[in-house]
């Protein structure tokens, strides 16, 4: 999954993308390195994110969105996934054409998002999260890391199920840096595999992210290219199915080396 944050604030490249024209030359750059799925996100999710109005937020993703669907190239019909929290956002992407819905707040945020996915039939991601991204970092303490993951993500599972939403349509994604420490993160790499008990495909995002910058001592998060492939191999080998990644390129030759090592059955 090749990220594209259309957002002038998002920790690594932030304002890059802003236009529709910059916006579909880098979706052709991430399909072109061998990106399967595009997430478009037109709100930052950054530490300290300060949450935009709705109608900013829709102008951001929705012409960008349109405009990729009225591309004649080959690269134009990769699978869209729109990263957003909010309902009226995820429909008229959908309705523009995005095939998926990556809500990092595992739908909790909009009492309106469950039912407008089940509605729309796309598949929903779901991400573990404690409070808001101005917020996550003050609410760490976990008394059982994984156990308290698991909980959340079956328990938003079983509300989809009572949303109308299949099963074989739910991704779970546990929150790399999300209301986590450094630690905790490395702790969730390790400790991957126990989320297979849900059943459900797992995503894992933690291209250029603090924990690696904290290990390496790199504050600039454009330089942790190779940190950031070292966590994908690491998820790969714990049971990763989708990484969320900037550096497209780059780490879609990682995850071809690592799938043929660890998932040899599925590697191509």
């Amino acid at each position: 999954m090749g990220i594209l944050n259309v957002t002038p604030d998002s920790f690594s490249d932030g304002g890059r993308f802003n236009t529709v024209e910059a916006a579909l030359n880098q979706i052709e750059q991430m399909a072109i390195a061998g990106a399967d799925i595009i997430d478009i996100g037109g709100q930052s999710t950054r530490p300290g994110a300060e949450i935009i109005s709705l109608t900013e937020e829709l102008n951001r993703v929705i012409p960008i969105i349109e405009a990729l669907r009225n591309q004649s190239h080959p690269w134009a019909q990769l699978p869209i996934s729109v990263d957003t929290t909010v309902a009226k956002v995820a429909a008229a992407a959908i309705a523009a054409g995005a095939d998926l819905v990556n809500d990092i707040s595992g739908a909790t945020y909009d009492p309106q998002m469950l039912s407008t996915v089940g509605e729309s039939g796309v598949p929903l991601i779901l991400m573990h999260l404690r409070g808001t991204p101005k917020t996550m970092q003050t609410l760490t303490d976990y008394q059982d890391l994984m156990g308290e993951i698991s909980q959340f993500l079956q328990g938003r599972i079983q509300a989809c199920g009572a949303s109308g939403i299949d099963p074989h349509q739910i991704i779970i994604d546990p929150g790399i840096g999300f209301a986590k420490t450094p630690g905790q993160n490395l702790e969730i790499l390790r400790q991957l595999a126990t989320l297979k008990e849900l059943n459900c495909p797992i995503l894992v995002g933690p291209s250029r992210k603090s924990f690696i910058g904290h290990i390496l001592n790199q504050p600039d998060p454009q330089q942790r290219v190779w940190g950031t492939a070292a966590a994908c191999v690491s998820a790969i080998a714990h049971g990763a199915d989708i990484l969320r990644v900037h550096d497209v390129k780059a780490m879609v030759e990682v995850c071809r080396v690592a799938d043929a090592i660890y998932r040899f059955d599925q590697a191509s």
